[in-house]
């Protein structure tokens, strides 16, 4: 049986267990956190960074949440997620259980990176991927917090980790900064070595971005944060250090852009391809739709083409789904002028 065969073949009770994994976990220790970024949870465009000052960002902004799948040592390490190394000292668990800092401390980018790395595994497991599916980076993902100098964050497939850098706000202090990095661990994992050309790069920087919008929507249910009123803007936060126009955005995944808008350049080419997304997502609904996309990539070659990744994403929708759910998929990339389609 194949694998996008076994995965139509998957019940309703079997997802909804895997939807159903619990927010909290009783014995879970807890960490502070941004709710997403907080200006998305805030809506408070205003807001800067300030050298890292704890009283540029209100108190409110900040949820503790559990932090789990940790191996116990008491340091930042568990199964889907290891902060390798920083700039301070590393985080480790209070005597009152708790990885308790607030955004002038080095340990709490770490903390960040850690739990939203666990939560976007948690959220590829929860719509099967590591279950009934193939995982999609179903691995202890190591992470570098401020040791790169730049303001840029990057993964690097000759050691298979994501970096984060500092500079402004630093980026691991913006969940959809980290998400949209594993994102490209994602990728790598289900196709080693993926984004060798233009548009394979193109599609890798388009579904980062999607990721992190879908995680962060997530969460954001999940927990009982405020949902974001913009869902399209991605890194609200991270990008209030080198934007002026509001909303802040580091980029969106509604631009208008089509095949024809390309530029040669990855990440604003990019836009094409997560704008085709964001529609599936809206005419399928975020389950449906994540289930095909990121099912869809295995099929995918290092240098896939935008019209080869539309044809293996049709091709998964309408295993999965059937020919109405693949019509649906085909008409979005066709919106997008992505040629032969």
């Amino acid at each position: 049986m194949s694998r996008r065969l076994l995965a139509a073949c998957i019940g309703t009770a079997a997802l909804a267990t895997l939807a159903a994994s619990p927010a909290t976990a009783d014995t879970a220790p807890t960490g502070t956190v941004f709710k997403v970024n907080p200006v998305q949870s805030s809506g408070i465009q205003t807001l800067t960074d300030a050298k890292d000052s704890d009283t540029a960002v209100p108190q409110s902004e900040y949820a503790e949440a559990a932090v789990r799948n940790l191996d116990g040592s008491g340091f930042l390490s568990g199964k889907w997620a290891v902060v390798r190394s920083d700039t301070g000292k590393s985080a480790q668990l209070g005597a009152d259980g708790t990885f308790d800092y607030s955004r002038s401390a080095d340990q709490f980018e770490q903390v960040m990176a850690y739990f939203w790395v666990n939560e976007s595994q948690e959220y590829l497991q929860s719509l099967g991927f590591g279950s009934e599916l193939p995982g999609a980076n179903a691995r202890q993902q190591p992470v570098r917090i401020n040791q790169w100098g730049a303001d840029n964050s990057f993964f690097t497939d000759k050691k298979a980790e994501i970096r984060f850098g500092k500079g402004g706000v630093d980026d691991a202090e913006d969940a959809e900064v980290i998400i949209h990095e594993y994102g490209h661990a994602v990728h790598n994992a289900q196709v080693p070595g993926f984004g060798t050309n233009l548009e394979s790069g193109s599609i890798g920087e388009a579904f980062g971005d999607y990721l992190a919008v879908e995680v962060g929507a997530f969460a954001a249910g999940r927990y009982g944060w405020p949902i974001k009123t913009d869902l399209a803007c991605v890194a609200d936060w991270d990008s209030v250090s080198y934007t002026r126009a509001e909303p802040h955005c580091l980029r969106r995944v509604d631009e208008d852009k089509t095949y024809a808008d390309r530029v040669g350049e990855v990440h604003a080419d990019g836009e094409i391809w997560s704008r085709a997304l964001f529609d599936i997502r809206g005419a399928l609904g975020p389950r449906t739709a994540d289930r095909i996309i990121v099912n869809a990539q295995f099929d995918f070659a290092p240098d896939t083409s935008f019209h080869d990744a539309a044809e293996a994403t049709i091709a998964t929708a309408r295993e999965m789904y059937g020919n109405s759910a693949a019509n649906t998929v085909r008409q979005a990339f066709q919106a997008r002028g992505i040629p032969g389609v």
